[in-house]
């Protein structure tokens, strides 16, 4: 018999385990507020389980599910009731709440988008920037100037000693 060309729940509950986190990151480092980084962690991997695609290895599992993940974001943020929410109405969505510890990780989560995915996939997820130029469809010179762009950034905020580690 030929094998079936969907995945069976053992196969998705093992990619799920494999990325769940990551995809968790990225959504948050995104939407800001738990329940609504848990929607769009659902709603990537129930893309997963609609789309079947193939995979080469897990690598390109990973790179697939941080691209949805990043697109269904930034649409979720696009949504007409994100542009008319009044942020002071919700003082868990405001990153500057984060304690001392944090304070790295909630001056990245307030870069840009464009800066902000680049940072993440370069610094948490260990991708180079020929790697993320493929998974966001970008020259690598443009992902190498936002990971510039983001280190001066930051650099303005903390100093020099914070971006050389």
């Amino acid at each position: 018999m030929s094998k079936s060309l969907l995945r069976t729940d053992k196969e998705i509950a093992e990619i799920y385990e494999r990325h769940r986190m990551t995809v968790y990151r990225v959504c948050f480092a995104y939407l800001k507020h738990p329940m609504d980084t848990e929607d769009a962690v659902q709603e990537t991997f129930f893309r997963l389980i609609r789309s079947n695609p193939e995979f080469a290895s897990e690598e390109h599992e990973k790179a697939w599910l941080i691209r949805t993940a990043s697109n269904l974001c930034k649409d979720m943020l696009k949504h007409w009731w994100r542009t008319h929410e009044n942020l002071d109405d919700h003082p868990e969505l405001r990153a500057g709440d984060m304690t001392e510890q944090n304070e790295l990780l909630a001056a990245v989560m307030q870069l840009p988008d464009r800066y902000k995915t680049a940072v993440y996939l370069y610094y948490y997820e260990g991708y180079d920037s020929a790697e993320i130029a493929e998974m966001l469809k970008k020259p690598k010179s443009t992902v190498r100037n936002y990971l510039h762009e983001a280190r001066k950034l930051l650099k303005e905020r903390f100093g020099e000693e914070i971006c050389e580690t």
